[in-house]
C-alpha cells in the first residue's frame, strides 16, 4: 500500500470541509438538546401544556434557520466527498461520504419517515380537558418520540466522529 503524502489544500477544500462540519455539528446538536433538555422538561410538564408545547414546536421547526442544517448537511458532506475525490484523498473522502449516508438515512430519512408523522398527528390533537386523557395521549407520543430521536441522536453524533475524522484525514494524498 503506497504511503499517504501531504499535500496542500486549496481553499475550496478547506471552506467545503469546515461547511460539512458546521452543519453535521448544528444538526447533531438540535437532536441532542431535545433528548437532554427539551423532552425531559416536556415530561415533568403538565401533560397538556407538554401538548401545546410540542404542537408549537413542531410549528415552528420549518424554518429557513433550521433547513440548512437538516436538509443540507447530507448534500455538503457528499459534495465534499466528491472534490476530496476528485483531489485524490481517498481515505477523507471515505469518511465524508460515510458522513453524508449515516446522517442521510439515520437523521434526515429517519426523521421524515418517523418523527415527523408523529409530529402532524399530534398536531391534530385536541387538547383534552381531562388530565388523565392528556396525560396518556403525552406518554404515548413522548416515549416513542424519544425512542427514535435518540436513534437519529446517535447517528448524527456518529456522522461528526466521521466529518472529525474526514478533516484529520484531509491533507493525505493517494500516491
Amino acid at each position: 500500500m503506497p504511503r499517504a503524502q501531504h499535500a496542500p489544500l486549496p481553499t475550496g477544500m478547506i471552506l467545503l470541509a469546515l461547511l460539512s462540519l458546521l452543519l453535521v455539528g448544528a444538526i447533531f446538536g438540535f437532536f441532542y438538546a431535545w433528548v437532554c433538555s427539551t423532552m425531559w422538561g416536556l415530561d415533568a410538564a403538565d401533560p397538556a401544556v407538554a401538548i401545546a408545547a410540542m404542537q408549537a414546536m413542531n410549528a415552528s421547526v420549518r424554518n429557513a434557520a433550521f433547513a440548512p442544517a437538516f436538509f443540507g448537511t447530507p448534500v455538503v458532506l457528499i459534495l465534499t466527498a466528491l472534490v476530496a475525490r476528485a483531489q485524490d484523498r481517498s481515505r477523507s473522502a471515505a469518511a465524508f461520504l460515510g458522513a453524508g449516508l449515516v446522517y442521510l438515512l439515520g437523521g434526515l430519512v429517519l426523521t421524515m419517515v418517523v418523527n415527523v408523522p408523529m409530529n402532524e398527528a399530534l398536531a391534530l390533537v385536541v387538547i383534552p380537558q381531562d388530565v388523565a386523557a392528556a396525560q396518556q395521549i403525552w406518554t404515548e407520543y413522548s416515549g416513542t418520540w424519544q425512542v427514535w430521536n435518540t436513534a437519529r441522536t446517535v447517528a448524527s453524533a456518529v456522522a461528526v466522529v466521521l466529518t472529525g475524522l474526514a478533516l484529520m484525514l484531509l491533507n493525505e494524498v493517494n500516491d
